[in-house]
């Protein structure tokens, strides 16, 4: 073979088939039997053959990559991507499964109405084969044009009504339930909660039901103040709340991280956690086991939501599904220090 690498034709002599079958295999052409595939991939082994990817799209008119795109509609978006634990974890959940398949992720972003027209016609154009999607906000546009250019999608969390795309999500109302049922079940009648902005799309489905569950059991309000899922909106809030409503016995916070910062903020005006207020988290992340005390949580399986979401992708790719498919999973609380 001298300096050029392994083609088609070596395959085909190793395996002892035709080239036209090391195509189909290549290629991933369903029409080849199971034995003579695993003939070809064990040639293709021993040789060390690289499909060439230019050639290979002209004949799949696949890219052999994902977009995995981070988008918001408001300010802070760097900030809040950069410092939250949350969006690594999606994409350790991500990667194994693309790599497995041989896809390569591609990391983009659409932080402004320019930047998501722009990822749109790139995409629209062949720039990959689907797209993963994670939105900050409830209203992000970017998932209904993805769709309307016929882009195989699916997104990290519900679409809005109307939106034909894949989904996984996280039983959001039921794991606010689990927070308010386990303070009531230790002694809390004051609680309090550090929401998440009105524009995530789990604000309501993290409020609403904890709010209900005190409600039922005569405690008709509950005081919100609103956070931006950061250490120090956490710290601001805790604070506010401490000011405005000083019977506080407990909070329930939207996410880790402002659990983290409201625990900071009471070990500092040294009020006890758990004694004197009991806190709950949300995510399950690693802020939940830095805090001081470490904290009761609410656990959203983030990486096994994220695997969950890209072999949907990879389903609908490979024409698995006539109709776009979804994955719900359920909470679990998990009881630490601060309660």
């Amino acid at each position: 073979m001298g300096n050029r690498g392994p083609t088609l034709e070596d395959v085909a002599r190793e395996a002892g088939v035709s080239r036209a079958t090391v195509s189909r295999v290549v290629n991933g052409v369903r029409n080849v039997a199971p034995d003579i595939q695993r003939s070809v991939r064990d040639a293709i082994a021993r040789i060390g053959y690289t499909p060439n990817q230019a050639a290979r799209s002209l004949v799949t008119r696949r890219t052999g990559t994902v977009a995995l795109v981070l988008s918001a509609t408001g300010r802070a978006f760097a900030a809040r991507v950069f410092s939250d634990p949350f969006f690594g974890r999606v994409v350790d959940g991500v990667l194994p499964v693309l790599r497995e398949r041989g896809i390569q992720p591609v990391l983009l972003v659409a932080e402004s109405e320019q930047a998501r027209t722009q990822l749109v016609e790139y995409l629209r154009q062949g720039g990959a084969d689907g797209a993963l999607v994670v939105p900050l906000d409830q209203d992000d546009p970017l998932p209904a044009m993805l769709v309307a250019v016929g882009l195989p999608t699916v997104l990290f969390g519900s679409p809005r009504d109307g939106e034909r795309c894949g989904f996984v999500d996280l039983d959001n109302a039921a794991g606010a339930r689990l927070a308010a049922e386990h303070l009531w079940a230790t002694g809390r009648r004051r609680p309090a909660t550090i929401a998440a902005p009105v524009t995530a799309p789990t604000a309501d489905e993290r409020l609403a039901p904890f709010r209900d569950v005190f409600a039922a059991r005569g405690v008709p309000s509950v005081p919100v103040v609103r956070g931006r899922f950061t250490v120090d909106s956490g710290r601001r809030a805790m604070a506010k709340l401490l000011k405005d409503h000083p019977e506080t016995d407990a909070v329930f916070a939207a996410n880790d991280l402002m659990a983290q910062g409201a625990c900071q903020y009471l070990r500092e005006q040294g009020v006890a956690v758990p004694g004197t207020v009991a806190v709950v988290g949300f995510d399950d992340s690693v802020a939940a086991r830095k805090a001081r005390p470490q904290l009761t949580t609410v656990r959203q399986p983030v990486e096994r939501m994220a695997a969950a979401m890209a072999g949907l992708l990879v389903e609908e790719l490979d024409g698995g599904g006539s109709r776009p498919a979804s994955k719900v999973f359920d909470p679990v609380l998990v009881v630490r220090e601060s309660t």
